[in-house]
């Protein structure tokens, strides 16, 4: 009997249901949430604190529809002319600041005047409320140029919440640090939901039905079994000894997709993003530190052309083509199971030909040449490179 292959059968059975067992929680779960969102409330502000609790734990996928009707229903009968109009604490005005926002509605800061002192400056009795300070700090992350009375709040907030983090208990104090250290709109959402995890899960007051850690859980396995089929593909590939001049960047790929995409229901195209930027990153070492200036010509001149006849490449640039042909016919066969073909030819004009492999032939040819570039030309250069992720 072959014991290795019994044991394997036993963990991927045993796995099968532990897996059905939580997804009937998560469920579950939703449903809880779902209601509460759902359910009339003559306090619908009340419903706020929920809502940022779900987005900052990056469960808030599950609700979208729910969360969507909630904000418009309180933008709707507590905002006119863009001004927040409820009377409320810090806390609760920032946070309603912030979600609306961040969720494309129009809102102003004017309504933070309120919390200025005669001489025109933030009320030191908000240094006492620390939540409240913190959530005006975040709140200042999501400014736009010329909103002068968030960049005040960013200093006035800054400047107090450095001076008390080493002074507060935790988990204050944790709390504090980190949105010092990564403010919540400038963070990759699976590093702030890991991170919220454990600050919300020590709140007394935490809500039991949201269902962040089991959420994450699904979501980490699923992202393992991706990494791994990714990975056998990289392996199978041999780059390391056929082309030992690219650097391994399997890991770092691998997290830019999910820094974009780590819902479960965006697999596939985590998938395609993986294996382009693993890829691009391949080209990039080709064009910038091994290729000849003639060779990259050539290289160009058939990645334009799409041209399977390649004889006049050398091995290992034949070697690499056919990997991006193959990374193509597998994008195109997705694209064709997913009735979205007609985005094909996008993808080839705007990634591979005109944008992302013409910007490095230009960079290659400026080095050759010896040529210092102007600001417009790196401003043109910065707009073909970037094209990469506007694509994706």
């Amino acid at each position: 009997m072959n014991f290795d292959y019994l044991n394997m059968f036993l963990f991927n059975t045993l796995q099968e249901v532990l897996d059905q067992n939580i997804e009937a929680k998560i469920e579950t779960l939703k449903y809880n949430v779902r209601k509460m969102l759902v359910t009339k409330s003559e306090k619908p502000l009340g419903k706020i604190h929920l809502i940022d609790s779900i987005c900052r734990l990056r469960v808030s996928y599950h609700f979208e529809h729910e969360i969507e009707e909630v904000l418009q229903h309180i933008h709707n009968n507590y905002v006119k002319n863009g001004e927040i109009t409820f009377e409320n604490d810090i806390f609760s005005v920032a946070t309603l600041f912030r979600l609306l926002r961040q969720h494309g509605f129009h809102v102003l800061p004017n309504v933070f005047n309120k919390f200025k002192d005669k001489q025109g400056n933030f009320s030191e009795r908000l240094t006492r409320d620390i939540e409240g300070m913190l959530s005006l700090y975040e709140a200042t992350h999501i400014m736009v140029h010329g909103e002068d009375i968030l960049e005040e709040a960013l200093a006035f907030t800054t400047t107090h919440l450095e001076y008390i983090a080493n002074q507060l208990n935790h988990p204050h104090a944790i709390q504090v640090k980190h949105s010092l250290r990564q403010a919540l709109h400038k963070n990759l959402p699976r590093l702030e939901a890991r991170s919220y995890i454990s600050i919300y899960e020590k709140d007394p007051f935490h809500n039991e039905n949201i269902l962040a850690k089991l959420d994450f859980n699904m979501l980490q396995r699923l992202h393992q079994k991706e990494f791994g089929n990714v990975y056998k593909w990289w392996k199978e590939l041999d780059m390391t000894n056929k082309l030992p001049y690219a650097r391994d960047r399997m890991a770092e790929s691998c997290f830019w997709a999910l820094a974009v995409y780590f819902e479960p229901q965006y697999s596939t195209i985590r998938k395609i993003m993986m294996k382009i930027i693993i890829t691009m990153t391949v080209v990039d070492d080709t064009y910038d530190a091994y290729g000849t200036i003639d060779e990259l010509e050539l290289f160009t001149k058939a990645i334009e052309r799409l041209d399977i006849g390649l004889d006049n490449l050398p091995d290992y640039m034949k070697f690499l083509y056919r990997i991006i042909l193959d990374l193509y016919e597998e994008i195109e066969q997705e694209m064709r199971n997913n009735g979205r073909v007609y985005a094909l030819n996008y993808y080839v004009k705007e990634w591979q030909l005109k944008k992302y492999i013409q910007a490095y032939m230009t960079e290659a040819r400026w080095l050759n040449n010896n040529y210092e570039p102007t600001l417009e030309d790196l401003q043109v250069f910065a707009y073909q490179k970037n094209h990469l992720v506007m694509c994706l």
